[in-house]
């Protein structure tokens, strides 16, 4: 079943046009459990991984082998991804493990679906770890939806628009931050789901800001930003997915270099 988030409660660029240049477009997955396939989108699912290829360890426990966490092919990215040329599949994996303050230690890689013959199967997930870490298998439904900056609105442009956020709030009930800026949820593009301030990382080669390419969180929407976010075929509904704990309900957020050769990638997170 496809899921379409509600248009907003609110014109935001009536009430606010001093954020209409930053709109940016993101790519909710609405990750929901199910059986996927090796074949197929999804979050916590089989990855198409070449039989002849090592399947990836973690760099700092060594003989811990990754768990899957997101496979993406291209045409599920709704063209709002620029994928590497040749390659139609985007599969991040990450190391569920403690890390000595990191909660996770991931690994993104590109390939071309073709080219991959027989399929290695994913080894047990590591024991200990971290509660929470390892996705469920989920099937997703990707949709395209725009998204304003919240935590990254710049300082002087929040101070500026505070009272009228304010005023809005007071006389329609909802807030800018929670129900009108950025969607929650795991999603590709678009603004990171920060539940702090923000932390872009500068890429090491060229040393510019890097892209946000996918944000992983704990849920799809709390109690507040559900209110504008659900999807239209999940109200009222109780629905399950991929039962992530991150640390203490946040996300992981991965960027990267779209011009340094190799597509180098760095992550962040944040708890509520």
């Amino acid at each position: 079943m496809s899921r379409h988030t509600p248009a907003p409660p609110l014109d935001v660029e009536r009430y606010f046009p001093e954020v209409a240049p930053l709109r940016r477009q993101t790519v909710r997955l609405h990750p929901r459990a199910g059986s996927p396939t090796w074949r197929e989108s999804s979050v916590g699912g089989p990855l198409l991984w070449p039989a002849e290829e090592a399947w990836p360890a973690c760099p700092e426990h060594h003989a811990s082998p990754m768990v899957p966490v997101v496979q993406i092919y291209a045409a599920d990215a709704l063209g709002l991804v620029p994928f590497p040329p040749g390659c139609d599949l985007l599969q991040v994996l990450w190391c569920p493990r403690d890390h000595g303050g990191r909660w996770v230690v991931p690994a993104v890689h590109w390939r071309d679906a073709e080219a991959v013959g027989n399929v290695h199967e994913a080894p047990p997930a590591p024991v200990p770890v971290g509660s929470g870490r390892v996705p469920k298998p989920c099937v997703v439904h990707p949709e395209l939806v725009t998204e304003y900056p919240s935590w990254d609105l710049q300082y002087g442009l929040w101070d500026t628009l505070e009272p009228r956020f304010e005023q809005v709030e007071a006389e329609t009930g909802w807030d800018y931050q929670y129900h009108l800026s950025t969607a929650p949820g795991t999603k590709l593009s678009g603004y990171p789901g920060w539940c702090q301030d923000p932390d872009w990382p500068d890429c090491s080669g060229c040393g510019k800001a890097m892209d946000h390419l996918l944000t992983v969180e704990s849920s799809e929407a709390d109690s507040l930003s559900r209110l504008t976010w659900t999807p239209v075929e999940d109200r009222g509904a109780d629905y399950e997915g991929a039962d992530l704990r991150l640390g203490d309900l946040g996300g992981v957020y991965l960027f990267e270099c779209r011009t340094c050769p190799g597509r180098p990638y760095a992550d962040r997170f944040d708890c509520a």
